[in-house]
């Protein structure tokens, strides 16, 4: 970002849009939205304001449908979650987020957004984190996935899964208002992460641990099914394409 940029953006209040959508993860939403409250306007978005169900039941509000976002937010946020599969066919959402990530500053997301950013075709080009369950979908969608906790590649921030969420938030949080605001959010937040167990990632837990979650994630393979009829259609419409 340049220093011109930068300036603009710290001096006035930060527009952040976040989609959610039935069977989002609340953590995904949660620990971002409590860092970004700090210092910006965060809009809950979704298609209408009927109340929105997570993936373990809980519902959240909307405070705003995708036909009243304001143009050129800051940042575009899209959570994660167990209704993945089912949204990577919402096409109306899908439309959505290309449309508000053409204009945005920042495309940002977290834990299996990154695969919703992917099929709405704004990660092209692009590194991305994302669950570690849903790497295969978004290597099924031509995107070459990144291991880490967060990913910037230029103005595109992903996190991965769930927990990830916030050190994804201060990450952003630092690169539009500075390393002060971030140190600052984390402060505030208390995030001082003492793991008392050593099985947050797929690399340190026990292999049984592993395959139990890859058991309980048979959406994976929908994902992945999903992704893959949409890259052939891409790849035939190419074909009809005239030179």
């Amino acid at each position: 970002m340049t220093d011109e940029l930068s300036n603009k953006i710290q001096d006035r209040q930060l527009q952040i849009g976040m989609v959610i959508f039935p069977g989002f993860t609340l953590q995904d939403l949660a620990g971002p939205q409590t860092a970004f409250g700090l210092h910006a306007k965060t809009h809950i978005i979704w298609k209408t304001m009927e109340p929105v169900p997570t993936d373990m039941g809980v519902t959240m509000n909307p405070t705003i449908t995708i036909d009243d976002v304001p143009d050129n937010l800051d940042v575009l946020f899209v959570a994660g979650g167990g209704g993945t599969p089912e949204i990577m066919k919402d096409r109306e959402l899908l439309d959505f987020i290309a449309r508000a990530g053409q204009t945005a500053t920042y495309v940002t997301a977290v834990c299996t957004g990154s695969v919703l950013l992917a099929m709405a075709g704004l990660l092209e080009g692009y590194r991305a984190a994302t669950y570690w369950p849903f790497y295969e979908p978004l290597i099924a969608l031509g995107i070459e996935p990144s291991y880490e906790r967060v990913c910037v590649d230029r103005n595109r921030i992903t996190g991965g899964g769930v927990t990830a969420g916030i050190d994804f938030a201060l990450k952003v949080i630092a690169e539009l208002k500075g390393q002060d605001a971030a140190e600052f959010t984390q402060l505030v937040l208390e995030y001082d992460p003492q793991p008392t167990m050593n099985s947050g990632n797929p690399r340190t837990a026990r292999p049984e641990i592993v395959a139990k979650i890859k058991g309980l994630w048979g959406r994976t393979d929908e994902a992945v099914r999903v992704a893959n009829e949409h890259m052939e259609r891409r790849a035939q419409l190419s074909k009809l394409a005239p030179a």
